[in-house]
């Protein structure tokens, strides 16, 4: 009678059997690979629960977050939990703290948030790491995700859009559906927001010189942009500035502004003619809304909470770190070419 020879380091574990016959005595695997291996296990037997945190539940595009994260979620057997910001950076913080230290319920395997407000919560991020709980920053960048996974060696990754990508693609838009130039009505989102920060900077780059802007700002929802627009159309100023086209950094925000022009009378002749941008592009809102000719563009940005959600379950089940940084693709819907066709043919109508 012989031993088998140790597998994975359980000397102590093994049972006399009979050899039959010699084999070369089986080397120890990898720690590494023991790792993925216990990871593995762990995975089978634990349901993995994640909290998901959005800025609000009144945009498209965040809805169409939650929306598509729910069905990963239920795909992997994920247990996932939806919060809702209200716009507002400190509900958001105390929102995923109090998730974070629960002694009531049991800790999220990882946390995914989009930041309601300026900051990216870094010291939330950390106590997540702290706690050994993975951490997803959606739509924004920031410089602690390379700490965290130096330092606290849990999964920590960004997934975004190239925001000022995708204001250079707005900016052509603009050039294209305003050959001649002319005045932009542009809104903007929050103010602490890098988003519309960066959309602004790359739409400056591609727009042409004689495309002149009058910026606004709102909160990324229909009501808050419909607000803003018709207190802007009350002003006499408004009236003079002779606004060729509407622009806003989401649909949701040109539908507002849309609205507001709606209702203003006197303008009733110059909102019919005139072109609205907007940004997000989903199939069911944006999309369908270029269809129907309420708006004249959008662009498309995939979500990436269900992405998010497949990154994270695969990290924790193989033991291996994603990529640092992962950027969605932005499209102009129609495309910008489309747009320019259109615009040609608009000018020889009215030449006519």
């Amino acid at each position: 009678m012989a031993r088998a020879p140790a597998c994975q380091g359980c000397q102590e574990d093994a049972q006399p059997v009979t050899t039959v016959t010699r084999h070369a005595p089986q080397r120890r695997r990898p720690r590494q690979h023991r790792r993925m291996i216990a990871k593995e296990n762990f995975t089978r037997m634990k349901k993995l629960r994640f909290l998901l945190s959005l800025t609000n539940d009144d945009n498209d595009y965040q809805m169409e977050q939650s929306s598509a994260a729910r069905h990963a979620a239920r795909k992997l057997g994920v247990d996932l939990e939806v919060v809702y910001a209200g716009n507002d950076g400190i509900k958001q913080s105390q929102q995923l703290l109090s998730s974070i230290q629960s002694s009531s319920a049991p800790r999220p395997d990882a946390i995914i948030f989009e930041p309601a407000g300026s900051t990216a919560h870094p010291q939330i991020a950390r106590a997540a790491a702290t706690a050994g709980i993975g951490v997803v920053l959606l739509n924004r960048d920031a410089e602690y995700i390379a700490e965290l996974r130096r330092v606290f060696h849990v999964p920590a990754f960004t997934l975004t859009s190239n925001h000022e990508e995708i204001g250079r693609i707005q900016g052509q838009q603009l050039s294209a559906v305003l050959p001649a130039g002319g005045i932009v009505l542009y809104i903007q989102g929050p103010a602490e927001s890098s988003a519309a920060k960066q959309r602004y900077t790359g739409l400056l780059e591609t727009k042409s010189d004689g495309v002149q802007l009058r910026v606004l700002k709102a909160h990324w929802t229909e009501a808050s942009a419909y607000k803003t627009v018709s207190s802007f159309l009350r002003l006499s100023t408004s009236r003079q500035a002779q606004i060729e086209a509407l622009c806003a950094q989401d649909d949701s925000m040109a539908m507002g502004a849309r609205k507001a022009f709606e209702e203003c009378r006197e303008l009733r002749e110059q909102w019919q003619r005139m072109p609205f941008l907007g940004c997000d592009g989903l199939p069911k809102t944006g999309q369908e809304w270029v269809r129907r000719k309420l708006l004249t563009a959008t662009i498309f940005i995939p979500p990436n909470a269900d992405l998010a959600i497949e990154m994270m379950v695969k990290s924790i089940a193989t033991g291996a770190l994603p990529a640092e940084r992962t950027f969605t693709t932005a499209k102009s819907f129609p495309t910008v070419e489309v747009l320019k066709q259109q615009s040609s043919a608009r000018a020889r109508a009215v030449s006519r």
